[in-house]
Parts: C-alpha cells; sequence; structure tokens
C-alpha cells in the first residue's frame, strides 16, 4: 500500500475522485460544485487515512486559469466603476488586519495556544505566507499551517452555501470582456499569466499563480485589448484542481494530535466569519452596494475561493476580487506591524 501511495497512481486517483465528486455535486446543484466537491472528497478520503496526494503544480495551475477568467470581468467601464469604490477596498484589508486580531484572542483562550502563534494562524493570509512570518516571531508553525487550511476549509464550506441558500444570486450586472473563443490567442494570454507568475514567484511575492495572470489579464482587458473568451469547462477544471489541493492538505493526524486546538480553531473562524459579515452588511448598507457582494469581499477566505464564488453565484466579481487583492497587499506590510502593536499595546495595559 506504501509503494502505491508513493507512486505517480496516487494523484492520478486523487484527480480522478476530484472530478467525479465535482461531476456529483453539479448534479446535485450543489454551491460551487467543481470546487467543493473535490475538497470535501479529498479532505474524508484523508480524514479515513487514505494519504491521497494533490498534483505536483496542480494548484498553481488552477490559480493560473482562475486568475486569467478573473481578469476578463475589468473592462475599462469595470475598471472606473471598482475606482470608484476605493475606500471599501482599503477597508477590506483593514478588517483583515482585525479580523486576525479578534481571531488570534479568541484562539489563544479556547485553543490553549500562546498568544503569537494565535495571531498568525488567524490573520487572514495565505498559509504559506502567514507560517513564515510566524516562524520568524517564534509562533509553532505547524500550528498556523494547519489553522490556515482549516479557516480556507471552513470558509468555503460556509460563506457558498449561506449566501446560496439566502438567495443571493444573479444581483451582478457585471459580465466577462465579450470576446469569441480563439484557441491560439486564449493559449498566448495563459502562456503570459504564466510567465507572470514565474517571474513573482520568483520574487517570492504571495499567490503569485494567482496574481500574476490576474495582473496581466486585467491591465490587457482594462486597455480595451481583445484575446478570447475562457470556456466554462476550463474554469471548472481549475476549480477542481483549487479543490483537491486544498482538500489534500488535511490529514487524521494533525487533527487527532490538538483536539482542543483545532475546536479553538473552529471556534475562531465562526466568529470572525460572523463578525464579517455583520460589518460588511453595515457598510454595505451605508455605502449602496450590495450586501452579498461586500460580504464575500469581507469574508476571510482564500482570495481564489471568493472570488470563484463570486464568479458562479455572479457577486460582483470585480470588487470581489479588487477587495481581496487589497486585503492580501495590507496584510503583506501591516501583519508584522500589527503584531508588534498588540504585543506593546497589551505590555502597557499589564503595567497600568
Amino acid at each position: 500500500m506504501r509503494a502505491a501511495r508513493d507512486s505517480g497512481l496516487n494523484p492520478l486517483l486523487a484527480v480522478l475522485l476530484c472530478f467525479s465528486a465535482g461531476a456529483a455535486f453539479a448534479v446535485l446543484r450543489l454551491p460551487l460544485p467543481w470546487m467543493i466537491g473535490p475538497l470535501v472528497a479529498m479532505a474524508m478520503c484523508n480524514f479515513g487515512g487514505a494519504q491521497l496526494r494533490a498534483p505536483p503544480g496542480g494548484r498553481a495551475l488552477g490559480q493560473v486559469v482562475i486568475g486569467t477568467a478573473l481578469g476578463l470581468y475589468f473592462t475599462p467601464a469595470v475598471g472606473r466603476e471598482v475606482l470608484a469604490h476605493w475606500e471599501l477596498l482599503v477597508l477590506a484589508g483593514v478588517v483583515a488586519v482585525l479580523l486576525g486580531v479578534l481571531g488570534g484572542w479568541i484562539l489563544s483562550r479556547a485553543g490553549g495556544v500562546d498568544a503569537t502563534t494565535a495571531f498568525f494562524a488567524s490573520v487572514p493570509g495565505g498559509a504559506a505566507e502567514m507560517t513564515l512570518l510566524g516562524e520568524r516571531y517564534r509562533a509553532r508553525p505547524d500550528r498556523v499551517a494547519l489553522a490556515q487550511s482549516l479557516r480556507v476549509l471552513v470558509v468555503v464550506l460556509v460563506v457558498p452555501f449561506a449566501l446560496t441558500y439566502s438567495g443571493a444570486h444573479g444581483a451582478d450586472s457585471f459580465t466577462p470582456a465579450q470576446a469569441p473563443l480563439r484557441w491560439g490567442a486564449l493559449l498566448s494570454l495563459l502562456a503570459m499569466g504564466t510567465a507572470a507568475a514565474l517571474m513573482l514567484d520568483r520574487a517570492r511575492l504571495p499567490n503569485a499563480f494567482m496574481f500574476g495572470p490576474l495582473a496581466t489579464t486585467i491591465a490587457l482587458t482594462v486597455a480595451n485589448v481583445e484575446f478570447s473568451s475562457i470556456p466554462t469547462w476550463l474554469t471548472n477544471g481549475g476549480q477542481v484542481l483549487l479543490g483537491c489541493a486544498l482538500g489534500a492538505r488535511f490529514e487524521r493526524r494533525s487533527l487527532e494530535s490538538a483536539p482542543r486546538y483545532v475546536a479553538g480553531v473552529l471556534t475562531s473562524v465562526v466568529a470572525c466569519i460572523a463578525v464579517s459579515a455583520l460589518l460588511a452588511t453595515v457598510v454595505a448598507v451605508v455605502a449602496g452596494v450590495s450586501v452579498p457582494t461586500l460580504i464575500l469581499a469581507m469574508a476571510p477566505g482564500g482570495i481564489a475561493e471568493m472570488c470563484i464564488t463570486a464568479k458562479v453565484l455572479q457577486l460582483g466579481v470585480p470588487l470581489v476580487t479588487a477587495a481581496h487583492v487589497a486585503r492580501v497587499l495590507v496584510l503583506i506590510i501591516g501583519t508584522g506591524p500589527s503584531y508588534h502593536f498588540v504585543r506593546s499595546f497589551k505590555s502597557k495595559v499589564r503595567i497600568t
């Protein structure tokens, strides 16, 4: 069995499982079937001890496809519309930092872990980036990585289902740039996005395989440079690869080793989802924008997963995408200083 697990057959079986799960979820008309289906199937099999692995480079390939598809929404008119709401983009980044502080406070008490680990485990950034940054401040990298993976899992499962069954669907007037499918032009566009992703990855920037294609396609679409549309089955395939990679992170061993910590993570994530949804609702009403769109824009999930949700449910794709890009930028710049500020504030409170 070990030989089979370690062979190239393992990722192939995982991909077949994920496509089957995505098709089953689509037949059942469940939310985000091509991403949530594979995610649930992989997680359940690995919880059962199957130890399935995602295909090497699968997540990166899925991000290239999804980043390209999202970039096609940014026509010149849409670009102007997004810039008109720049305050909301900045606010989304600030809310992400505040959610990290809130989630860290809850996790440190409910999960029985030190405050440093709890903070970096709760900031809604990329798992790899927060793990490396937390390690720099002596947080436990294994706990940070586990919490970040659980956060994305919970948000991806809870938010799309909640929005779908609340009736929040089809409220978006934005559509991708209308162009015929030209395979040569599409392959060129994907190649340019991949090249940009490799450059950003070489510079060690986070989410490189999402940002590279997204930035490339946005720049071309805003400039009215028409390449090609992207077929639905290709974006569905990208979602399958993302769901497969997310589900592959989970093992029974990691969850069984720290049940109290896992319970604390789940508590903090649910609390942060509720707080972000409440804040988004208030801000949306005041700003006069769609409430479901802003809930997605401020949700503490991964950029790819939340933007896919916006695309599938037709909920303000450009605004949601821009908000999550802003969130990542704010977290890259602000997580370290925020940690120092919180630690300094707590020290002063203890002294007084």
